[in-house]
């Protein structure tokens, strides 16, 4: 978090309202009225929780409120359409998600990131593997020599096909060896409350999602697929002290449709860039445990091809294009 706020102090941006800064394209003041933002993902996810803290702040740069938009379905397919297919104007955006580069080569969307015109990066958050608290293993080396003991009974959740934490299950039954069942659902969510439930017996997903059943005692993450601990979870250690050398994590950030006008997308782009020096929102994050990666509009274009390339290579690696 401080690396991050070091870069950001160094942007020299200053804190201001934006809604005067710009007109758009018919000459009106931009924004002249409310502006939808939508979510790909189910509410109560980690792509939920950090837009709308994120919209929050965004509101108070812009002068204009922001409404979150759920646009569930598909494995992220349906929203990330509505991103795509919106008005150019500036008054629907959303938040594209690491969905966008894993989708397409399974041939489960017709589209790329190359169809969006991105705004900055938000954040990046690195898998966990949790598990019911009761579970009858306390380390990622029992839990791999449990599921190799009964191969194919271990059912482990997933925010839906093809999805980030998919692949993320994937990674980690391909470099441990393991048998297990892939179950699909339509968010991270509702497969942590599945997990809790006891109809699942491990989700892939990030600390941020699973830290509410986690806070409850609910259930317990026998390791996080990241270079570091948690700075709010330090207890928790990673894969790599562990001894298995698997670091896996998914990324969000904010998009425009193709062929919004030059100057909407510089206020957006201002006001957005803005947010990153918002304490109420760098607090909120903190507490959220989601940890913000920013990128400006530039620098996020270049990384949505490079992860685009290394995600099919993992897609490949995993066999989950087979």
């Amino acid at each position: 978090m401080k690396k991050v706020l070091a870069v950001l102090l160094g942007l020299s941006v200053s804190v201001v309202l934006f809604a005067s800064a710009q007109r758009d394209a018919g000459g009106a003041q931009y924004p002249a009225r409310s502006i939808t933002m939508i979510c790909p993902w189910a509410a109560g996810g980690g792509t939920d929780a950090i837009l709308r803290a994120f919209s929050a702040a965004a509101e108070r740069q812009l002068g204009a409120t922001i409404t979150v938009e759920n646009r569930t379905g598909g494995g992220g397919a349906i929203g990330h359409a509505a991103i795509k297919n919106a008005r150019p104007d500036g008054y629907t955006i959303g938040m594209i998600t690491f969905e966008l580069n894993s989708l397409p080569q399974q041939g489960l969307i017709d589209f790329t990131y190359k169809d969006y015109d991105p705004i900055v990066r938000v954040n990046a958050d690195a898998a966990t593997l949790t598990v019911k608290a009761d579970a009858p293993y306390n380390t990622v080396a029992e839990f791999v020599a449990y599921a190799k003991a009964h191969p194919g009974e271990i059912s482990i959740g997933n925010s839906a096909p093809g999805s980030v934490w998919h692949i993320g299950a994937g990674l980690l039954a391909n470099e441990t060896g393991i048998e297990v069942k892939h179950i699909p659902f339509e968010g991270a969510a509702p497969a942590v409350t599945a997990l809790a439930g006891g109809h699942i017996q491990a989700v892939s997903v990030s600390l941020a999602e699973v830290k509410s059943q986690l806070d409850a005692g609910n259930v317990k993450c026998l390791g996080i697929m990241d270079v570091k601990r948690s700075e709010l979870y330090p207890n928790i250690p990673t894969f790599i002290d562990q001894g298995y050398n698997i670091t896996y994590a998914t990324w969000r950030g904010i998009a425009l449709p193709l062929g919004v006008d030059p100057a909407v997308k510089k206020t957006l782009e201002d006001a957005f860039t803005a947010v990153f020096q918002d304490e109420a929102f760098i607090t909120q994050a903190r507490n959220l445990n989601l940890d913000l990666a920013y990128q400006n509009s530039a620098d996020f274009a270049t990384f949505l091809a490079e992860n685009y390339d290394a995600v099919t290579k993992t897609l490949q690696e995993t066999r989950l294009l087979d």
